[in-house]
């Protein structure tokens, strides 16, 4: 049974930097496009980053381009997303996702799991 578990979570000021963990227990993660996705209170989730099965590609969202890098280490079946400059805004509950053999692709419906999450707060 495949599970993805996130931790690193937790409340910072903002202009702080967090760090998200994801450790996947799946066979064969390297076959798997990992993303992070963020739901705001009130909000729909939304995309934030993703990697590549093969790590040849990452792509983020414009509002944390530049602030947020996504990043893996397939020995320990694990990505991160490594959060600086944080903001208001950015207050979420985190939530990876794992794409088998994925393209690398902000569209929640081509993730086949998900983790529970882990919250962020930021505070002005």
């Amino acid at each position: 049974q495949v599970q993805l578990v996130e931790s690193g979570g937790g409340l910072v000021q903002a202009g702080g930097s967090l760090r998200l963990s994801c450790a996947a227990s799946v066979p064969n993660f390297s076959r798997y496009t990992m993303g992070w996705f963020r739901q705001a209170p009130g909000k729909e989730r939304e995309f934030v980053a993703c990697i590549k099965w093969d790590s040849s590609t990452t792509y983020y969202a414009n509002s944390v381009k530049g602030r947020f890098t996504i990043s893996r280490d397939n020995a320990k079946n694990t990505v991160y997303l490594q959060m600086n400059s944080l903001k208001p805004e950015d207050t979420a509950v985190y939530y990876c996702a794992a794409d088998l053999w994925g393209v690398g692709t902000k569209s929640e419906g081509s993730y086949d799991y998900w983790g529970q999450g882990t919250r962020v707060t930021v505070s002005s």
